[in-house]
């Protein structure tokens, strides 16, 4: 199924006037944008005060994995150690956030999420999910197809990615 995408999408990368060569630019060009307009969109539908993009990363490792230590979110979200200590300070004073010391190395601290977080991920998922099922009713049968026989190959190309940022 994966060849098979990856041979549609070059047909229909032909068909537009994307030839092979500009092909990784044109997706990589397609994923940043439909992301950018996703939370563009999400920040103007949500009630609460907007968060980057980063801060919603973070809140997101953090409630998939509580009591992350700083320096592993800073590792996993490919982000500089002070970077994720800013971004910690302002989502705890935003009260999604609360930081605890490390049972096992005093030096360290531990990051919990609070209602407040997991709640507003909840209704951020939601949102999400309408906001994409909507504009998916609106494409042609055979490009929601195609986008569904995609997921397989983008989550593949997203480990890939993930894999060799961790090389040395």
């Amino acid at each position: 199924m994966t060849v098979l995408w990856v041979h549609y999408l070059c047909y229909r990368a032909n068909l537009d006037g994307v030839e092979h060569e500009t092909f990784p630019e044109e997706l990589a060009d397609a994923l940043v944008g439909v992301q950018r307009l996703i939370r563009r969109r999400l920040r103007r539908e949500m009630p609460a005060p907007p968060l980057r993009g980063a801060e919603v990363e973070l809140l997101r490792l953090v409630v998939a994995r509580p009591g992350i230590r700083i320096s592993d979110a800073a590792k996993d979200l490919y982000l500089a150690g002070n970077s994720v200590s800013t971004l910690v300070n302002q989502l705890a004073r935003q009260g999604y956030l609360v930081r605890e010391t490390d049972p096992a190395d005093r030096r360290a601290a531990r990051l919990l999420p609070t209602p407040a977080a997991e709640a507003r991920l909840v209704a951020w998922r939601r949102r999400r999910a309408d906001l994409v099922r909507q504009q998916l009713a609106r494409l042609a049968e055979a490009d929601r197809e195609a986008l569904v026989a995609a997921v397989p190959a983008l989550r593949l190309l997203a480990e890939n990615l993930r894999e060799e940022g961790e090389e040395p």
